[in-house]
């Protein structure tokens, strides 16, 4: 087996498609996308396709769920008359809803891992994560161990809540639109303790467009595999859900899929941040020993 390692992440920030429609029929195929409002279908919603590729591959990832509160319950004046603020308030979903349960009760059954994905303002709001961490623990039935904030935002002391709180890792350092390793080859660890960080290597919206170039989206996503390879190094990509949607986002599919392939091909460890975080950097209890790491 390789020494390098990719892990397999997915925001749902949107698993919805709502405004969107509207604002992509003013782009491009008005007559899709309006059919797309007026339609019972959600072209949005991918999770039964993601789960059915992944288990083909013989793999399983990180779904980072989104709990974004209400502006009109908790925005400030200022923050009301921000137009950002209005665009997570109409594009957020109810985590309670029985079918966004039934989503994170099942996926979590089936192997895979769920975490929070931190609200837009709650990297600076420690109660704020808290209520999302206990939201998503109270659905699931037992704890998580981490995710990723909304937007990649972190605050000053975004780490120290996520602590605080009870997390064990956080994966938002990186960019939506460079990819590399900025931030190392492997995870670190800012408090010198069990909490650790997992930068993001590739976010899939930084790529060349698939459904334009798929040979130039594919050589950037190679070069990267073949430099994680050479460095041992751990990996960490993101894909949205929605990106799974042939119909809008052409190549993206297919470019998940073969990143998969070539990391499984060469023996690299593939799957969740979770799964990674237990099997190699895991702070073990005192009477076992010291901490495992892949150093």
């Amino acid at each position: 087996m390789s020494d390098f390692a990719l892990l397999l992440t997915h925001d749902v920030d949107r698993p919805y498609k709502t405004y969107q429609s509207l604002f992509y029929a003013t782009r491009e195929r008005p007559a899709y996308h309006l059919r797309t409002l007026l339609s019972r279908e959600n072209p949005y919603w991918q999770f039964e396709d993601i789960v059915e590729l992944e288990r083909e591959l013989g793999v399983r990832s990180s779904f980072y769920f989104l709990d974004e509160p209400s502006l009109l319950r908790t925005g400030s004046l200022t923050d009301l008359l921000d137009p950002a603020n209005w665009i997570e308030h109409f594009g957020r979903y109810d985590i309670t809803s029985d079918e966004l349960v039934d989503l994170v009760q099942d996926l979590d059954a089936g192997g895979w891992e769920v975490g929070m994905h931190g609200s837009f303002r709650s990297c600076e709001d420690i109660d704020r994560l808290d209520t999302e961490k206990r939201e998503l623990e109270s659905i699931l039935g037992h704890e998580i161990l981490g995710g990723r904030q909304h937007h990649l935002k972190l605050g000053d002391s975004t780490w120290e809540f996520h602590r605080e709180i009870g997390l064990t890792y956080d994966a938002s350092p990186g960019s939506s639109t460079d990819v590399g390793f900025q931030h190392g080859y492997q995870p670190f660890r800012p408090f010198d303790d069990e909490f650790v960080v997992f930068p993001l290597t590739l976010m899939e919206v930084a790529l060349p467009d698939p459904g334009v170039s798929f040979d130039a989206a594919w050589a950037e996503c190679e070069r990267l595999l073949v430099e994680a390879e050479a460095n041992d190094a751990v990996m960490t990509v993101l894909w949205h859900p929605r990106y799974f949607n042939e119909d809008e986002f052409p190549g993206y599919r297919r470019l998940y899929r073969q990143l998969v392939e070539w990391a499984l091909e060469r023996g690299a460890w593939v799957g969740p941040v979770a799964d990674y975080y237990r099997a190699f950097l895991e702070v073990a209890e005192p009477t076992h020993g010291n901490v495992v790491t892949t150093e």
